[in-house]
């Protein structure tokens, strides 16, 4: 039965609608799956949508996720939900002898005092930040599961660690999104109700590494060309700033002229996280938007399209 070349799982997210703009200019075929299409908590249902398309690739980008507090309020949905998904999906692959599976991680499944840059070989050597532990978990299981398949069936399939990604179609929940796409809301709507200060979480020290989407999806198509290793391949620009200084980035873009005040009674989670992207680079790629850049074609988007940007989304 003729098939599609890639089944994009969570194709209306930040990741999957990214890979689905990149295999549209690429002229590549795949069907885009969002949640009216499967079910990726129900075995029948995913099995089904693999059967019916039929893929060479599969891009797994489809699970639950959420920022800090998110995480940490609700640790059986995260832990749960995505053990299953990635189980049930990997299974169905399996069966219907699918060539290569990208199961996206998250830099959170490195220990909370990784050595800066975090290289891949630092998964599974020392405590995770608690913060996230759940999803963190569940994330090194679906490792483990990719690794398992290519040791006993020989499935040449692979993981990647993304960094922090933002962009087009993310989640902007104040309650359930992460921090570079909530500091956006809490701008522009500061700035849309006239207010004089917006309050950030934290102290504004932690540094984090951001990505944007359309890169990441760049070198997601790059690395299923060319990587073929067990070993989990970070994806990321090499280069981190501050909270503080994404606040006052992020401000100055949005046009908002207030103050801003830390509410330092929120715990800060990890004071650094900084992905090694050396043996990504060695592999010839590297992205090619600044964090200006992402940000003013992110915010642009999130004004021309606010009535349907994901401003509430439950967890």
């Amino acid at each position: 039965m003729d098939g599609v070349e890639f089944l994009v799982l969570g194709s209306r997210g930040l990741v999957g609608s990214a890979t689905c703009r990149n295999l549209e200019r690429r002229q590549v075929s795949y069907f885009a799956a969002s949640r009216k299409d499967v079910n990726i908590l129900d075995k029948e249902s995913i099995t089904g949508l693999i059967k019916r398309t039929n893929p060479r690739f599969i891009i797994a980008a489809a699970a639950k996720v959420g920022g800090m507090m998110a995480n940490y309020t609700f640790p059986v949905e995260f832990l749960s939900e995505n053990i299953l998904a990635q189980t049930y999906l990997m299974e169905a692959a399996h069966r219907f002898d699918v060539e290569k599976v990208v199961f996206l991680g998250s830099s959170c499944i490195y220990p909370k005092d990784s050595p800066q840059p975090i290289s891949e070989d630092s998964l599974l050597t020392g405590p995770l930040e608690i913060t996230n532990e759940a999803y963190a978990i569940a994330k090194i299981a679906g490792v483990k599961l990719i690794q398992g398949y290519r040791r006993e069936y020989g499935r040449r399939w692979i993981s990647v660690m993304p960094t922090n990604l933002y962009g087009l179609n993310d989640n902007f929940d104040l309650k359930t999104s992460h921090a570079l796409p909530a500091l956006m809301r809490k701008f522009h709507d500061a700035k849309s109700e006239g207010r004089r200060n917006v309050e950030l979480w934290g102290t504004g020290n932690p540094r984090r590494e951001f990505m944007f989407s359309d890169d990441f999806a760049s070198a997601l198509m790059y690395v299923t060309d060319n990587y073929d290793d067990e070993v989990p391949i970070n994806i990321g620009t090499g280069s981190d700033v501050s909270i503080m200084e994404l606040a006052v980035l992020m401000r100055e873009i949005v046009g908002f002229d207030g103050e801003i005040n830390w509410n330092a009674s929120i715990p800060d989670g990890t004071y650094r996280k900084l992905l090694d992207v050396s043996k990504l680079h060695n592999m010839g790629w590297k992205h090619t938007h600044s964090l200006r850049e992402g940000l003013e074609i992110t915010y642009k988007w999130f004004k021309d399209n606010y009535s349907e940007t994901r401003l509430h989304v439950e967890i």
